[in-house]
């Protein structure tokens, strides 16, 4: 029995990962759940699942059944994370908040299923290391960077020649670029082929997502940034390519469902039944590849930027991003503004660092504070 902590049980990935947990009560125990503010789903997931623990980062209140401990604030968050009864933390909190996470369980000794890109893209280079001195295992939970693991035979530092990265393009991709300042939240997150929560599905609109998953092959695979491509496939089918020296091109395809990577990422080395229809070649007919429009999608060209010059620019990238995308599903500001907010503060003088959990919190509240003057 594995035993299973999920950070960010009520969000997509979470909710998924339950999902995936039910689906194999004999293998799988929940034994911590963490949210971020609650409400009646995470009740009603601490009444289905009875974790030995719960916590939420905000002090409230919540009704949680006989025999779960619940505590709420940063610390009882920091506890979920490190929970000593768990075997694994799958991590699917969404921002920089991914990245105390991460440290947290890698720090208590847990290996980690990771679908938080941000704690990569800010901090990869404390997470890999700390990882590789615990000897602890990362689990991609990406549907990419899935793939790419499955490419590589389920060995993260096996040689090969070239990453290829897939992406559908987003909700936006057919809006003429012209026609993008008139588009609307409800726009933006009608994605084609996935169902995510309201942020990721931003940033696959911007494709400020796929420059993050740059940033994370080139922490999870050792990966210059030369030898990583992004190719938009809109059919969501191939999840990702790995090339290799003798010019041989493995691919991952599945229908489009995170239940995969998910469930994968728990099971692995066994691949078990997760209920997906089986893949119809015929029915898909052809698969198509394209290059990115760097005029279309300038959040991947700073992104690219960043993944560059590295230090303190991805997480002034993911800070600005991040207060840039709620601000535009807020109403506050057009979508094509997002681009222009971050390439602002990226402009800015920050200050801060990059050598310490510390040095990057002070960076990413910079940062924020920057964009938040920026929108105004």
């Amino acid at each position: 029995m594995k035993k299973i902590a999920i950070i960010g049980s009520t969000g997509s990935i979470g909710r998924q990962a339950i999902e995936v947990c039910r689906r194999y009560p004999e293998r799988f125990e929940i034994v911590a759940m963490a949210a971020n503010t609650g409400g009646a789903l995470f009740e009603e997931q601490l009444r289905q699942n009875k974790p030995r623990f719960a916590a939420l980062r905000a002090e409230r209140e919540v009704c949680v059944p006989q025999g779960t401990r619940f505590a709420c604030g940063e610390s009882a968050f920091e506890e979920a994370c490190a929970f000593a009864e768990a075997d694994v933390v799958l991590i699917a909190v969404t921002g920089f908040a991914g990245l105390k996470a991460a440290l947290s369980a890698l720090s208590a000794g847990k290996d980690v299923a990771l679908a938080n890109k941000e704690s990569l893209v800010v901090g990869g280079h404390l997470v890999m290391p700390l990882a590789e001195r615990k000897g602890l295992r990362i689990l991609p939970v990406d549907s990419e960077h899935s793939a790419i693991w499955q490419c590589l035979h389920f060995d993260r530092k096996a040689p090969f020649r070239k990453i290829l990265l897939t992406a559908s393009g987003g909700a936006l991709r057919d809006v003429p670029i012209e026609k993008l300042g008139e588009v609307t939240a409800k726009d933006a997150l009608a994605h084609p082929n996935w169902k995510m929560g309201p942020k990721i599905t931003i940033d696959c609109a911007t494709m400020l997502n796929k420059g993050f998953e740059v940033m994370e092959a080139m922490h999870l695979y050792g990966a210059a940034l030369s030898e990583i491509e992004v190719l938009v496939h809109r059919e969501s089918i191939v999840h990702s390519m790995v090339e290799f020296a003798d010019g041989a091109v493995l691919a991952q395809m599945a229908a489009p469902s995170m239940e995969l990577p998910i469930q994968l990422a728990l099971t692995y080395p066994e691949r078990l039944d997760c209920g997906l229809p089986p893949l119809d070649l015929i029915r898909a007919g052809a698969l198509h590849f394209e290059r990115v429009d760097e005029k279309r999608y300038p959040c991947f060209r700073l992104a690219l930027l960043c993944a560059k010059k590295g230090g303190t620019y991805p997480c002034i990238l993911n800070a600005a991003g991040e207060v840039a995308v709620s601000a535009f599903l807020n109403g506050q500001i057009k979508y094509t503004q997002i681009a222009d907010i971050i390439e602002d503060v990226l402009a800015a003088e920050i200050g801060g660092g990059a050598e310490s959990y510390g040095a990057l919190e002070e960076t990413d509240r910079r940062a924020r504070e920057k964009a938040r003057l920026r929108i105004g």
